[in-house]
């Protein structure tokens, strides 16, 4: 089949990687396989103009090797941008493992996955990410020093769930701030989509504070564990997303806010942990912003992790790293501020903060 006959709907076929949408000008892209382990991993380097890039390691089942790709490309797209809203010296990346994380991650497939990462002589520095832990990271530094969030018993800065989700709690407090007037949670009714490691720490928090508290997840036998130990609320409807509740709090995976759900929200707040919740940055954020609910951008409020796992490369300590993640409020304040000056979405406000550190950092090195 030439080119010339070529129909719109398959030019992504033939141009898989540079056609990708997702792909917006990605510096590098890795693909990696190793018949022994049964590896098949993609890192995404998306940009490095802030220094080397950091992003996890996500292990996920993907139907197909094209969801797996844009996964990576749009995971490591948002690193950067929440690398650089957080002040850190550092660029996006991303990497994705195809497999079932319960049943396929062995020693060997991570350590092999490691020696990838070393090729990349520190451009990658990875880190967990869904699918992960903390083990899984000790295992890789066995065969690189490229990787971060490594066990505290041997110098690392240990899981970084904890500071995500604390992260995220500082975010929905600044949005309900600025979308109801004060940042006192107490009988505010939150639906937190997705209780895994950062979801469940948010639900402790949220309960603290007096939130309201429902709760959803795939898992069943968690859901009635998390519902006990924290007195939270079992979703039981039919319309997850037509919830009666003041602040959706997504903390699965991403693209929950899409043309079937958006419609349905009654929420007034969208504040969660997951990465890349709008299907389509411009046309959903714009139609949040127009049907009134605030959006606390993703990669802004869910950097705490990164800021935990920086502290190793950077040497900072607890304290800095709580300082740095404390100040997701006053960040995310700003932002929202600067989108209603400007007329324009948050998530478009937090993108161009973003870039123009990226482009100022640029010009610098430009000049040197």
């Amino acid at each position: 089949m030439s080119t010339e006959l070529l129909q719109a709907k398959e030019l992504h076929k033939v141009d898989p990687v540079f056609g990708q949408v997702s792909f917006d000008g990605h510096e590098q892209v890795v693909f990696c396989h190793d018949k022994d382990t049964g590896l098949k991993a993609i890192i995404g380097i998306h940009n490095t103009v802030l220094g080397p890039a950091l992003g996890g390691t996500r292990m996920w089942n993907y139907s197909n090797e094209w969801e797996a790709l844009n996964d990576v490309l749009r995971l490591s797209r948002g690193m950067t941008f929440k690398n650089s809203i957080s002040g850190l010296n550092l660029g996006g990346g991303k990497a994705v493992i195809i497999g079932d994380a319960k049943t396929q991650k062995t020693p060997e497939l991570m350590r092999r996955f490691g020696q990838f990462v070393d090729s990349l002589s520190g451009k990658y520095i990875t880190a967990e990410d869904v699918g992960m832990e903390t083990k899984d990271m000790d295992t890789v530094r066995e065969v690189t020093k490229y990787v971060s969030g490594i066990s505290e018993s041997q110098g690392g800065s240990g899981n970084p769930s904890p500071i995500t989700a604390y992260g995220v709690f500082v975010g929905i407090k600044a949005a309900a701030k600025y979308q109801f007037g004060s940042d006192n949670l107490d009988g505010k009714k939150v639906l937190v989509q997705g209780i895994g490691h950062v979801g469940e720490v948010l639900v402790d928090h949220l309960t603290q504070s007096g939130a309201i508290v429902t709760i959803s997840d795939i898992n069943e036998d968690r859901l009635h564990e998390v519902g006990s130990k924290y007195g939270a609320k079992i979703f039981t409807g039919d319309d997850l997303y037509g919830s009666d509740v003041d602040i959706y709090a997504p903390c699965a995976l991403g693209a929950t806010i899409n043309d079937d759900t958006i419609v349905r929200l009654k929420a007034k707040v969208i504040a969660g942990a997951a990465n890349n919740q709008l299907a389509n940055e411009v046309i959903h954020g714009q139609i949040l912003k127009e049907k009134g609910i605030l959006y606390a951008p993703d990669f802004l409020i869910n950097a705490g992790g990164v800021i935990n796992v920086y502290s190793e490369l950077a040497n900072l300590t607890r304290a800095q790293v709580m300082e740095k993640t404390e100040n997701i409020y006053n960040t995310s304040l700003e932002i929202f501020d600067f989108a209603s000056k400007n007329n324009i979405t948050t998530h478009q406000a937090a993108l161009s903060i973003a870039q123009k550190r990226i482009d100022d950092r640029k010009k610098e090195l430009e000049v040197k």
